[in-house]
């Protein structure tokens, strides 16, 4: 394999949280839709190895470069999500009351604003429908940073992607939140008016998975858990950050994620500070990622040079 080194910390962080799946699905005796993830790792992989392919071929290293985040990208959302669901039952307190009471001093209400929604259809549709271009978004800016030939953006992005969902995913081990949609519930009016990706169904499972925790495990069903701080946020800031500087492209990114923030609050089935959660996240993350870059280009440089030194030696 030819891996730059910020695919290779990307493919160590899938192999280590592979392994920490696997050994806590054989001790907790978890069940799992093996055909269904098995779909899931060989897609993934594919365009891992096709990207691979172009690479060690020398057709197309734009190509290459695209492919290959690609790939990692969706192998790494596999193994990060088991992951996620394999610290259920939670050990540690919820932390939605508190939440509750911010939202209070706010004067933010999640069924009020699903109400209001349910009153203007066509706005909660579009919101709907903006919640869904997430993941599609991200893979989007993957392979046109790739396409275009913007490697170190694409490596930036890739690494800040990475680290942003552990980082939501280790702090929601300690101060787990369930969302408001797990405690309250609408008028059957509202559920009939408008489509809702996070409803009361989807509270009460969340509730359950809380303190029952996950017997079977299946990519088909498999629930965004994580409340505060909200990845999908992190998810629409990265796509904000990261869009090519060219205004087609910002045309499109910059109003979609402008939509994003009512509609994580109103599809979400966030609490208001959900929303800065998120924020700070990427605040965090993203010059962290870029100083890690840095860290990693230096270390490549330095163990390059006596090779270099070596080569220049020779042709004397």
């Amino acid at each position: 394999m030819k891996l730059f080194p910020a695919e290779r910390f990307v493919l160590s962080i899938i192999v280590a949280l592979f392994v920490i799946d696997a050994t806590l699905i054989t001790l907790k005796g978890i069940r799992i839709d093996y055909a269904g993830y098995l779909v899931c790792g060989l897609l993934g992989s594919g365009v891992f190895i096709l990207g691979q392919f172009y690479r060690n071929s020398g057709r197309d290293l734009h190509i290459a470069a695209a492919l290959t985040s690609a790939g990692l990208f969706v192998l790494f959302t596999l193994v990060a999500s088991v992951f996620n669901y394999m610290f259920l039952p939670v050990r540690f307190a919820i932390v939605d009351p508190l939440l509750f009471r911010i939202d209070e001093a706010l004067g933010y209400s999640w069924p009020d604003v699903v109400t209001w929604s349910a009153t203007h259809p066509l706005v909660a549709k579009i919101l709907y429908a903006v919640y869904a271009t997430s993941l599609p978004q991200l893979l989007l800016i993957v392979i046109t940073l790739g396409f275009t030939g913007r490697r170190a953006s694409l490596h930036h992005f890739l690494v800040t992607g990475v680290l942003g969902a552990l980082t939501c995913v280790i702090f929601w081990i300690f101060f787990p939140t369930l969302g408001p949609s797990a405690y309250q519930t609408f008028p059957q009016w509202v559920t009939q008016v408008i489509p809702l990706a996070v409803d009361a169904g989807y509270g009460r499972e969340l509730v359950r998975l809380a303190y029952e925790g996950v017997v079977y495990l299946t990519p088909k069903d498999t629930l965004g858990l994580i409340g505060f701080p909200s990845f999908h946020i992190v998810m629409a800031a990265m796509s904000v950050w990261f869009v090519p500087r060219h205004w087609a492209f910002r045309a499109v990114i910059w109003p979609l994620n402008a939509l994003m923030l009512p509609a994580v609050l109103v599809q979400g089935g966030h609490h208001l500070v959900d929303i800065a959660g998120g924020l700070l996240v990427f605040a965090i993350i993203c010059p962290v990622s870029a100083w890690l870059l840095n860290r990693m280009a230096e270390r490549e440089k330095a163990r390059r040079a006596p090779f270099s030194q070596s080569q220049a030696l020779a042709t004397k």
